[in-house]
């Protein structure tokens, strides 16, 4: 009986050992657009599509794309659209701020499957969203 009682010991330490370090995961399902969490918005490489830019802000929003272009303005509620990509073109950045200098926040949105719709808000942490870019693979990120 005093044998046995070490070799438990040893045994139970052993085990709880092992399974601290492991932790159980639930595999579930999901329904598209509900419960599974929202998608990377990507485009396909290469691909010309549209760019939409809305000011949905009270004051005047100056975005810029950055190949060497000269800011410009877009006023509260108005859409400023322009078409992107392309071979020569596969990837492109545009950065925004606000004319008075207070913190945006975007949200991109892709209405139709060759378009880039960028919503421009007042808010966000300061200094709130800056830049979008549309990378080499395809897929849109803000910044």
């Amino acid at each position: 009986m005093y044998k046995l009682v070490p070799a438990v010991l040893v045994a139970t330490t052993l085990f709880m050992g092992i399974t601290e370090h492991y932790h159980t995961v639930n595999a579930n399902t999901c329904v598209a657009a509900s419960s599974c969490g929202r998608q990377a918005i990507k485009f396909i490489p290469g691909q010309r599509i549209t760019v939409e830019v809305v000011n949905l802000t009270q004051s005047v929003v100056q975005l810029q794309k950055i190949l060497g272009t000269d800011p410009v303005a877009i006023s509260p509620g108005q859409v400023l659209s322009f078409v992107r990509g392309g071979r020569t073109e596969p990837n492109f950045s545009v950065v925004l701020w606000n004319a008075i200098g207070g913190p945006l926040k975007v949200k991109i949105l892709k209405p139709e499957a060759r378009t880039l719709r960028i919503e421009v808000r007042p808010g966000g942490r300061p200094p709130g969203d800056r830049s979008v870019y549309l990378q080499d693979d395809g897929r849109v990120a803000v910044f």
